[in-house]
């Protein structure tokens, strides 16, 4: 556990859904989805914790409500000190300059019908309004060489760029506020294994020259512990695990996260068949 002081600070996050039955008359009470059932955690300065789980777990539910994407049933959520769920609308659009979002689907997340500086550029004229357009634009260029773009594919629109490229959009986008945190929403889930270990490096890249926190999230333990210095194991929208990342790597206290850590595949295709050999075999005892 890093010793700094938390820049974030989640207690009790809570977030509930109703769920109306098939064919229930106007009288019947929905069914509550409990998505987040009182998550709590710090983020330090500086530092990378990813949170990991199955699909449904409640990973992106609960970074959405931090940033009050959505709505949620309880909790507070401390931003430098600042209470961000009793924050009013105007001291909120100020404070989200500081927290940016990569999202899952790097195609998905951009407007097709503006070109990738106009993309970079958006945050940057809704936060600055005043930045002449020389500015705007020379900010854009250095940005998209930064992630490792040429300057040149400025007036390119979505479609001509690559999955990575378009994640490197994103990147981009979410930086050019200067901000201090960066929630990363499945950032290379929707890329193929090796665009994704680039994706992975580019951002500690960045991480460590902007001193930026990060909010990893993952399904992929493999890629989750390569970045995070800690990790936080997601379960059915409680948390199963939390802990230094080695630790939870090398030595889970959860069965969750030990079954997590299994379904990793191994590079190795011998070390691996006889792994699934002793695994059939244990359950074959059992």
């Amino acid at each position: 556990m890093s010793t700094k002081e938390p820049i974030l600070s989640v207690r009790d996050m809570r977030v509930e859904f109703k769920i109306k039955k098939q064919n229930a008359l106007p009288w019947h009470q929905p069914d509550i989805l409990r998505a987040v059932k009182g998550v709590s955690f710090d983020l330090a300065e500086g530092e990378t914790l990813g949170i990991v789980g199955e699909s449904g777990c409640g990973k992106s539910t609960l970074a959405r409500a931090i940033i009050r994407m959505i709505p949620s049933q309880g909790g507070e959520v401390f931003w430098q000190g600042r209470d961000l769920m009793k924050m009013n609308e105007k001291d909120l659009l100020a404070t989200r300059k500081e927290i940016q979002m990569i999202f899952q689907d790097p195609l998905a997340s951009l407007n097709p019908r503006l070109t990738a500086g106009q993309i970079i550029a958006e945050p940057l004229k809704t936060h600055y309004p005043n930045t002449s357009k020389d500015e705007v634009k020379k900010q854009v260029r250095e940005l998209m060489e930064k992630v490792g773009l040429s300057a040149r594919m400025i007036n390119r629109y979505p479609h001509e760029f690559s999955g990575g490229q378009c994640q490197r959009i994103g990147i981009a986008r979410a930086l050019i506020t200067n901000p201090k945190l960066i929630i990363c929403d499945e950032p290379v889930s929707a890329l193929d294994v090796s665009v994704q270990a680039q994706v992975v490096n580019l951002l500690m890249d960045l991480q460590k020259e902007l001193g930026l926190s990060l909010l990893f999230i993952a399904h992929d333990l493999s890629v989750v512990k390569h970045i995070s210095n800690r990790i936080m194991v997601l379960e059915f929208g409680d948390i199963a695990e939390i802990g230094e990342a080695h630790d939870v790597i090398h030595n889970p206290q959860s069965p969750y996260t030990k079954e997590l850590i299994n379904a990793v595949p191994i590079p190795d295709p011998i070390a691996e068949r006889k792994r699934i050999a002793e695994r059939r075999a244990l359950e074959a005892k059992a």
